[in-house]
């Protein structure tokens, strides 16, 4: 069964998803939408289908199997509730909001009609993650330091707290996900931000940098660093330290510390091919087991994220 997939959103993030669909046999991408109507055509005449600018418009007209959702944080509206509405499967990129109340709307629609949906949060299908799972086991991690550190991207809408979130909502999600992911459920959550080091960069409300101190349910701590005012220095992935191992997760290895010696996992697989391959199967199939994060699942990432940006804003410790 070839699954029929219609674009919201034409961007950055999701001409890396048709590129790698275009890979997929079983993928067929047949029509794009985007409210700048020159990118929606320049997808269209580079995949096939057809062009449009009004969402809704797409989904009446196409007879669609699924959406792919791939817009800014703050343009999130109705693209979703439109899809869920004409019982159509959707892969929302992350973050899926900036408001728990939105995210909490879409999905509680999707419960609603038991919808099949996918939210990429691609670090959880690298095969070097699948290798430290198994490595972990059942033994306790004791925590974990995580980071996402680096200059600022330059999408006008990034800098601007009410539209991205901030980098923690926005970017540095994919830490606060995996950690969740190998770690579970967060209880509390503490965070310290620091600004006035990007005073060159105009409408900039974001944090400069931020450190945030977790508490999980399991017992285990961790912290996670944020920082989009580095020229050098850059670093991102997770570290997780047990009692005869350590596991450091960056994104195109892991590396394994034991008291026999060191060992480096190269990356073995195209984490968006697999997430979009798992996606596609549970379209077809009608089962979603296999999809590693659901919508619902990803708005447990946004709340720990949005609860890390309101302590670091109000300096306090929050409980989720």
């Amino acid at each position: 069964m070839t699954v029929k997939i219609g674009f919201v959103g034409t961007g950055g993030i999701a001409n890396h998803h048709m590129r790698t669909l275009s890979e997929i046999p079983t993928a067929a991408m047949v029509a794009f939408c985007d409210v700048v109507e020159e990118k929606a055509v320049t997808a269209a005449t580079t995949y096939g289908g057809k062009a449009y600018t009004c969402y809704e418009e797409m989904y009446d007209s196409e007879a669609l199997d699924a959406v792919y959702i791939c817009l800014p944080p703050f343009a999130h509206d109705r693209q979703e509730l439109a899809a869920i509405e004409r019982d159509l499967p959707i892969f929302v990129e992350k973050p899926v909001a900036t408001t728990i109340a939105k995210a909490r709307e879409i999905e509680s629609a999707l419960a609603a009609k038991n919808l099949i949906s996918g939210v990429g949060y691609h670090w959880r299908y690298m095969d070097t993650t699948e290798k430290a799972i198994a490595l972990i086991g059942d033994q306790p991690v004791g925590f974990a330091l995580g980071a996402w550190m680096g200059g600022m991207p330059g999408v006008s809408w990034w800098r601007v707290m009410a539209e991205s979130g901030g980098q923690m909502v926005e970017q540095t999600t994919h830490i606060f996900d995996l950690a969740r992911y190998l770690l579970g459920d967060v209880a509390e959550v503490h965070a310290m931000g620091r600004t006035g080091l990007m005073e060159d960069v105009e409408n900039y409300d974001v944090h400069d940098a931020s450190v945030t101190n977790l508490r999980f349910k399991s017992g285990a701590v961790a912290s996670i660093t944020s920082a989009c005012m580095l020229s050098a220095g850059h670093h991102v992935g997770l570290e997780l330290f047990l009692k005869d191992q350590a596991l450091r997760i960056v994104g195109q290895h892991l590396t394994i510390a034991t008291p026999d010696g060191t060992e480096v996992v190269e990356l073995g697989n195209n984490p968006t091919h697999a997430e979009d391959q798992t996606f596609l199967q549970a379209v077809q199939s009608g089962d979603a087991s296999a999809i590693r994060c659901d919508y619902a699942e990803a708005v447990k990432s946004l709340e720990l994220t949005i609860a890390a940006t309101q302590s670091a804003q109000e300096g306090r410790l929050i409980a989720l």
